[in-house]
């Protein structure tokens, strides 16, 4: 009877163990699953562009970025990576080779390298010398991490070369 008693608090004690581990594994998936709610898009403006030739065949494109975050809390960039097309045809990509600390509602700069190779340019070359206002769209992703997890940030940033709005 006491061999009884005994086996059978062992097993009350398994069960209520594996119900709280279950109970802290549903808990930890809701939480990570409600990050959404608490993490707000950090935003992404572009402060300035500019264009540093490394040869007859490519070019680095040096995106200057303004990363800000609204949330009150420090996030982690873990990678970046973005593409840059101008008239809808892509002239160059790249990402940014490390990660940084953006600090809780502030802004943060950044500057991504893009690589442009000339002969990419070769059909847009008469558009970039004949137009005055030139589309340029600047899109990518940027994975985010925070203490409620990691997200994915896509974003994407419009306007006309000429125009002054880059």
């Amino acid at each position: 009877m006491n061999n009884k008693l005994i086996y059978t608090a062992i097993k009350s004690r398994k069960v209520r163990l594996h119900c709280r581990i279950l109970f802290l594994f549903a808990f930890s998936i809701c939480l990570m699953s409600c990050a959404t709610w608490i993490l707000e898009n950090p935003s992404f403006t572009v402060h300035r562009v500019s264009l540093n030739p490394i040869s007859f065949t490519e070019s680095n494109l040096f995106l200057d970025l303004d990363v800000q975050n609204p949330n009150h809390f420090d996030l982690t960039l873990k990678s970046f990576g973005c593409s840059i097309y101008l008239k809808n045809e892509e002239i160059g990509n790249g990402h940014l080779g490390k990660e940084l600390l953006i600090p809780s509602s502030s802004t943060t700069q950044i500057q991504v390298p893009l690589v442009v190779k000339y002969k990419d340019l070769s059909g847009i070359l008469k558009v970039i010398f004949t137009e005055h206002d030139l589309p340029y769209k600047i899109e990518g992703n940027a994975n985010v991490s925070s203490v409620f997890g990691s997200l994915n940030f896509p974003f994407s940033k419009e306007g006309i070369i000429g125009d002054g709005s880059i």
